[in-house]
Formats: structure tokens, sequence, C-alpha cells
């Protein structure tokens, strides 16, 4: 297997959102659920959030299907909405729709993704690349202890979000995808504010993370 090129765009991105990526892996929220410490409600109210943010990333899929810069990005094997859809059907019963909310910070996330969707594809490449690498990588964990800990079908209703039926092998989709970032069409400025946002994505991530922990703190 080739070893991955450091300066490539991709590896830069990567290595510009370590340490936030590793700080949203660590927020609290994350670790109580993880660690089983939260209740199935915690599961659930964080697969409602996660439901606002790919309405937004798939709306701006939507738009920019012909842009020459985001539409090789928009594989339709990523799609998640449908599944979220199907998990929180199960997970919230019928009519969950009308009773959903977003907290602050996912509206913030959801709306910023509409707005670089409308106005900047290259920035819409960062949420994109943000969220759908993540799910095929460390999704894969939260998958695995949802069905240990609540008792989910494996790869069934409850864990859909993270069942990527489209794609046999996620280590070389992940190669493509990461060959797209370093072709991206773009000059060093375009770049670096790409890495920006990458940076901004994580940001808004996080924030969500704090709000969840917020409403779903363990008592003594």
């Amino acid at each position: 297997m080739p070893t991955p090129d450091a300066s490539s765009f991709s590896a830069v991105i990567r290595a510009a959102s370590r340490d936030q990526h590793q700080e949203a892996h660590d927020s609290p929220f994350m670790g109580d659920l993880l660690g089983g410490r939260l209740g199935v409600e915690a599961y659930a109210r964080y697969t409602e959030q996660l439901w606002y943010v790919y309405r937004a990333l798939e709306d701006g899929a939507r738009l920019l299907a012909d842009d020459p810069v985001a539409a090789p990005f928009t594989r339709t094997e990523l799609l998640r909405v449908g599944a979220l859809e199907q998990d929180l059907e199960h997970l919230l019963g019928a009519g969950w729709q009308d009773r959903a909310t977003p907290l602050p910070a996912t509206a913030r996330y959801a709306a910023r993704i509409t707005e670089v969707a409308a106005t900047w594809p290259a920035g819409y490449v960062a949420h994109h690349y943000t969220r759908y690498l993540g799910d095929l990588s460390g999704g894969q964990v939260v998958r695995g202890v949802a069905e240990k800990t609540w008792g989910f079908a494996r790869k069934g209703d409850g864990v859909r979000f993270y069942v990527f039926d489209g794609i046999d092998n996620p280590a070389a989709f992940k190669r493509e995808y990461r060959d797209l970032l370093d072709a991206l069409p773009a000059d060093e400025l375009e770049r670096r504010r790409v890495v920006e946002e990458c940076r901004t994505a994580f940001a808004l991530n996080i924030a969500v993370f704090r709000e969840l922990g917020e409403a779903f703190t363990l008592t003594a």
C-alpha cells in the first residue's frame, strides 16, 4: 500500500483539524454515551440533531449537483437522511417530526452548511468531508456501542444511519474521496480557507455535543 503524502491537501486538512477531532471525541457527552452511561433517550436526541445537520448537507448536495467543485463529492451512496428517518421512527415513534426540535447549536450548524452550499461550494466540501468520512470511520464505533448497550439489531432499526450498504469497501472509498480532495480545483489561498472551514465544522459539532451534555448530565 502506498505511503500517504504528508504534503497532500487531505493530509494537511487532517493535521490542521487533529486537535479538534480529538476534542470532539473526548467531549463529556460522547464519552458518557460511548461508555454506556447514558440512556437511550440521549442517543435518540443525538440522532435527532444529526437529522437537522444531514438535511442541510443533502439539500446542499441537490443544489450543487452540477457544480464542478462540489458535485464530485456528493455521491448517492453516502446519503443519510432516509436512514436517519428510519432510525428516528424506531427511536421516537410515529409523528416524531412534529415533536423534533433542534438545539441552538444544531440550528447554527445547519445554517452554516446551508449558507456555504448557497455561496461557496468549496466551503460546502469542507463540511461534507468532515461529516461523511467521520461516519465511515468513527461512526462505526457508535453503532457497535448502540447495538450492545440498547439492544438494537445488528445494522438494523436504530443504527441504520451508520450502515452504508452502497459502499462495499469503506477503506477504498475513503482513499478515493481523499484523492478528490487532493485534486480540489482551488489555489493555495482557497485551500487555506477550506482548512479553516473544516475547523469551523468541528467547532460547530463540538458545540452540539456541549449542549447535549448540558441536557444529559450524570447524577452522582
